[in-house]
C-alpha cells in the first residue's frame, strides 16, 4: 500500500531530511548535505525561500516504510503559474513515484497554479535538474546528483524537457596550455581598447553588491526561463556561501564605474563535505577538524552574467582570463562551469576556447496541467 503525507512536526520533518541517506547509502558519488543548513532552508521562520514563498512537504509511504519524498512551492515574484518541485527522492518504484506527483498535481491545484517544473531545491540554485549524464566523478558545489533511473520516473509519468539542458564544464588549468596564455592576451587588447576594470567582490558592502547582482542577473539573463530573480534568490544564493568564499574570486568587471558584468567562483567544497556524512553526528565534527586543512582541486563557477549591450564587446573576456589567473595563481587544478544552458553561446565559446569539456548534464522537467 503507498499513501503520501504532508510533513507534520519534527518527527516527520526529520524523516524527510535523512531519507537521502537511505537512497544513496550505497553510491560513492553522492555528497551528503550539510544537514543543520537542510533543516534551516526548509523551516519557514528561518530560510530565506520563505520570504518571498510558500512551500509543503510530502513523504510518500510503502507499507509504512518511508519510500519517497517531493517539496512543492511556489515563488511570489516568480511565473504565476509554476509550482516547483525539489527534494524530489524515490526509490525505484514508478507506482511511489506516480503517488507523489499526484500530490503536487493536487497542491499546485489547490494553489491555482497549473504547470509543475523542476528540480528546485526552493533555492534555484541549489539541485537544478536531474542528472542525466556525467557519472564519472562527484558533483560540485550547489550541483545535484542523483541515481540514473530518476529521469525515466519524470518522463513515464508524462514530464517533458522544459528547456536547454544545464551542461557543467570542466576546464583544465595550466598555465603554460597556448590556449591560456592566448586568452590572457586577448584580455589585454580588449581591457586596452575598451577600458574595461576587473574588481574584487566588496564584501564590507555586500547589500549593495547584491543590489548589483539583482540587476545584472535578471537583465543578463533575462531571455531565460525562471527570471527575473528576486532579491531573496539573490540572497539565497549568496549569502550561505560569504562565509567561505574568497571576495578575491568573486569577481565583477566596471564600465565607466558601472558593473557590467559578474563572475562569481567558490572553492569545491564538496570534495570535503563527501568525507563528512552531512555532519548530522557529533563524532562527523571530528572528522571535519582532520579535513580542515583538505584543499579543493576545484574551483566551481557559478555564474556568467554580462549585460546585454556588451555583449558583443568582449567584456566576459578580461573575467574569464583573471579568474584563470587567479585560480592557478592559488592552487587549483580544474575550473568546472556551471550549470550553462546548452544553447548558450558564450560560455561555450570560452569553455572550447580553454579546451573545456562537457562532463555532466541536467535536464530541467515540465508537465502542464489540464484544468
Amino acid at each position: 500500500m503507498i499513501e503520501v503525507r504532508p510533513v507534520r512536526g519534527e518527527k516527520e520533518k526529520h524523516r524527510f531530511l535523512t531519507f537521502p541517506w537511505q537512497i544513496y547509502r550505497h553510491d560513492p558519488l553522492w555528497v551528503p548535505p550539510i544537514f543543520s543548513e537542510r533543516e534551516k532552508a526548509t523551516d519557514p521562520k528561518r530560510g530565506l525561500f520563505f520570504r518571498n514563498g510558500y512551500a509543503d512537504f510530502f513523504i510518500a509511504y510503502k507499507d509504512q516504510s518511508v519510500a519517497g519524498t517531493l517539496c512543492c512551492s511556489h515563488e511570489h515574484s516568480g511565473d504565476p503559474r509554476e509550482c516547483s518541485l525539489g527534494f524530489f527522492e524515490c526509490i525505484d518504484d514508478f507506482d511511489v513515484a506516480s503517488a507523489l506527483f499526484r500530490s503536487a498535481e493536487d497542491w499546485a491545484g489547490k494553489h491555482g497554479l497549473s504547470r509543475m517544473c523542476g528540480t528546485y531545491n526552493l533555492d534555484r540554485e541549489d539541485g537544478r535538474g536531474i542528472l542525466i549524464e556525467g557519472r564519472d566523478r562527484p558533483p560540485v558545489v550547489l550541483c545535484g546528483h542523483n541515481p540514473p533511473y530518476y529521469a525515466g520516473l519524470f518522463e513515464r509519468y508524462g514530464f517533458i524537457k522544459q528547456h536547454d539542458d544545464g551542461l557543467a564544464y570542466a576546464v583544465k588549468l595550466d598555465e603554460q596550455n597556448r590556449k591560456i596564455q592566448r586568452l590572457y592576451r586577448l584580455a589585454d587588447e580588449v581591457k586596452r581598447r575598451k577600458k574595461f576594470v576587473v574588481r574584487a567582490a566588496r564584501m564590507q558592502d555586500l547589500d549593495a553588491e547584491i543590489d548589483r547582482i539583482l540587476i545584472l542577473q535578471n537583465r543578463a539573463l533575462a531571455h531565460l526561463d525562471g527570471i527575473p530573480y528576486s532579491r531573496a534568490a539573490i540572497e539565497g544564493m549568496v549569502l550561505p556561501l560569504k562565509d567561505f568564499a574568497d571576495p578575491e574570486l568573486v569577481l565583477f568587471v566596471e564600465a565607466d564605474g558601472q558593473s557590467v558584468g559578474w563572475f562569481p567562483a567558490i572553492a569545491n567544497l564538496n570534495e570535503i563535505l563527501i568525507r563528512l556524512g552531512g555532519l548530522r553526528r557529533p563524532w562527523d565534527y571530528l572528522k571535519a577538524l582532520r579535513y580542515r586543512n583538505l584543499k579543493p582541486k576545484c574551483l566551481a563557477v557559478k555564474s556568467i552574467a554580462v549585460l546585454p549591450e556588451y555583449w558583443d564587446t568582449g567584456a566576459a573576456i578580461p573575467l574569464f582570463s583573471e579568474m584563470v589567473k587567479r585560480a592557478i595563481a592559488r592552487g587549483f587544478e580544474w575550473l568546472d562551469l556551471s550549470l550553462t544552458g546548452e544553447d548558450n553561446p558564450d560560455t561555450w565559446n570560452l569553455a572550447h576556447h580553454m579546451d573545456g569539456k562537457i562532463y555532466k548534464r541536467y535536464r530541467f522537467f515540465m508537465k502542464e496541467l489540464n484544468g
